[in-house]
């Protein structure tokens, strides 16, 4: 496997309220995250910060995760208790009040991936020239989407875009989407922030993925990208392309 982390503050923003990064265990197994932090002064990045570090720290100490049911459980499990650390901490802090952040997470093996997320944020498997998006925006506009009453094509615009129906660390409880799926040698793992997903449509996706360039290119081609188009948010991805180690590029 080859991954590859990015994050780009955007062209409008002053502050990069994003956080991420690419994690390997003591199996070689790698932990892909991106959050979108949100709320506060200066809140966002502290609620995005948090959980990174504390689901990199304990990755860092797990072992092999051959058995799908364990990442499931693992992610669970930890996402959890980074909901309720970062819900605490906003409970302790006035000026973090509100504070929290959209998570996608994947845990990497040879054999699957395991994906959990909560929120916006996204996660699309290209696979035999294929681009399928494996998460649900837990958001509003989704939510009106998949009942019928607006178009996919409405929601682009709609003026409630941004609203959340899920995010973590905003309440005490939180509810975790979590869906296994398998990997063929060559498939690209894409997990990034609305900030690219608003700005770079489906089809330019594909085509960047699958150019003949080096993964840290087509990272950076796509951040560029989204600031042409805009770049009015921060903008955040992570790369997996499932290869052999042999391979590069």
């Amino acid at each position: 496997m080859e991954a590859v982390f990015k994050t780009d503050r955007g062209k409008i923003r002053l502050h990069n309220e994003d956080n991420g990064g690419v994690f390997t265990n003591k199996d070689g197994s790698i932990l892909a995250v991106v959050a979108d932090g949100m709320g506060g002064h200066r809140a966002g990045d502290v609620a995005s910060e948090m959980a990174i570090s504390q689901l990199s720290e304990l990755w860092k100490e797990t072992g092999s995760m051959t058995d799908p049911e364990e990442a499931e459980d693992w992610l669970r499990i930890h996402i959890v208790k980074v909901n309720d650390r970062i819900y605490q901490h906003s409970l302790a802090n006035p000026e973090c009040e509100g504070m929290g952040t959209t998570l996608v997470a994947a845990v990497c093996t040879k054999a699957y991936v395991m994906i959990a997320h909560v929120g916006d944020s996204r996660c699309y498997l290209l696979s035999q020239n294929s681009l399928r998006q494996l998460t649900e925006d837990h958001s509003l506009v989704n939510e009106l989407v998949r009942c019928g009453q607006i178009s996919k094509e409405d929601a682009e615009h709609h003026p409630r875009k941004n609203v959340l129906l899920r995010a973590l660390g905003t309440e005490k409880n939180v509810e975790i989407d979590v869906s296994e799926h398998k990997i063929s040698q060559g498939d690209v793992l894409i997990l990034c922030s609305d900030g690219l997903t608003n700005k770079v449509n489906d089809s330019a996706l594909q085509e960047i993925i699958e150019s003949e360039t080096v993964m840290e290119l087509k990272s950076e081609e796509l951040i560029r990208l989204a600031n042409e188009n805009g770049g009015e948010d921060n903008i955040t991805l992570v790369l997996v392309h499932f290869t052999d180690e042999s391979e590069s590029g």
